[in-house]
């Protein structure tokens, strides 16, 4: 890894260490990071799986780490070969953050096969963790440690491929232990690398059946709406009106005359923002020319409003 990254040792007392780790009974009195500390307070998806992946359980880890990144949730991971090198790959290359939490010394790159990872996480202002002295060296009994760090920083853990039993194991119960939500995808019942993740459905964690199951999941946990980040279309100016389109169109599905009124702009300005809203999968048209949240845009929508009123 470039040693132009800022280093940073972390003391329990510094305002600047994450609340989050302060949860754990037997929290680090150090953490060593590298990159950017302030990518630690942000909201994170914790994405974890087999190391020795199958194809499903790698899809599962890419599809995952891009919703989040999408929703403008911060992918955290291990960094480890498998299920937690394709989902930080992922996010970085939909454009999200992504931290590492390593067993090793933040500055030491293991595995060697996740350097690409570390590289980019730190170009694109995600930060790489340890519990661990710089220079340290990877020791097997590191890893549950470095485990209970990443279900620490996280508000929910996703458990995409895990045997039984498992190292994802002793992230899961960190999660459950520190009351974070436990998600998990199932596998086939024949595979031995699923046999894990459908053990903590059967035992209460939430089913993501497919993508629109994170999605959701992730509206409901973040309180957030995926592709919500200002566009071409959506400028600072702009953000205002599409929040009060959205508004407009939780009650009701609206012709693009009345949409165009709304925005304050004319129909053929207003057809292009309803069609990066379209592309984003904010908004659908109806049979009968109408313009109409999506289902899931629906869900998300009203659940931070219902939220906001508490």
């Amino acid at each position: 890894m470039s040693s132009d990254y800022p280093r940073h040792e972390l003391a329990i007392s510094d305002e600047t260490y994450p609340s989050s780790v302060r949860d754990l009974m037997d929290a680090p009195p150090v953490l060593y990071v590298r990159g950017n500390v302030d990518v630690l307070h942000e909201a994170g998806l914790a994405i974890v799986g087999a190391r020795l992946a199958t194809p499903y359980g790698i899809a599962i880890a890419e599809m995952a780490a891009r919703v989040a990144a999408e929703s403008n949730i911060v992918v955290i991971s291990g960094g480890a070969r498998g299920c937690d090198c394709a989902a930080g790959l992922a996010a970085l290359k939909a454009g999200g953050k992504h931290i590492a939490v390593l067993g090793c010394g933040a500055d030491v790159v293991y595995p060697r096969s996740s350097r690409r990872l570390f590289d980019q996480t730190l170009e694109q202002g995600g930060a790489i963790v340890s519990l661990d002295p710089w220079g340290q060296e990877p020791r097997r009994w590191a890893f549950p440690r470095r485990n209970r760090i990443i279900a620490a920083l996280a508000k929910a853990l996703l458990v995409t491929e895990a045997g039984m039993p498992s190292g994802t194991f002793t992230t899961a119960e960190a999660a459950i232990e520190l009351e974070r939500e436990l998600l998990a995808v199932p596998g086939s019942i024949l595979s031995k690398l699923s046999r894990g993740s459908n053990y903590l459905i059967a035992t209460g964690a939430t089913c993501i059946a497919d993508e629109d199951d994170l999605e959701m999941a992730i509206s409901r946990i973040f309180e957030v709406l995926r592709f919500s980040r200002p566009t071409s279309q959506t400028t600072a100016q702009g953000t205002q009106a599409i929040h009060r389109l959205m508004e407009a169109l939780i009650a009701s599905p609206l012709h693009i005359e009345e949409v165009a009124q709304i925005l304050s702009q004319d129909v053929q300005a207003s057809l292009l923002v309803v069609s990066e809203l379209m592309v984003q999968g904010v908004c659908e048209r109806l049979l009968d020319g109408r313009i109409s949240l999506t289902t899931c845009a629906l869900h998300a929508q009203g659940h931070i409003s219902h939220n906001s009123f508490k």
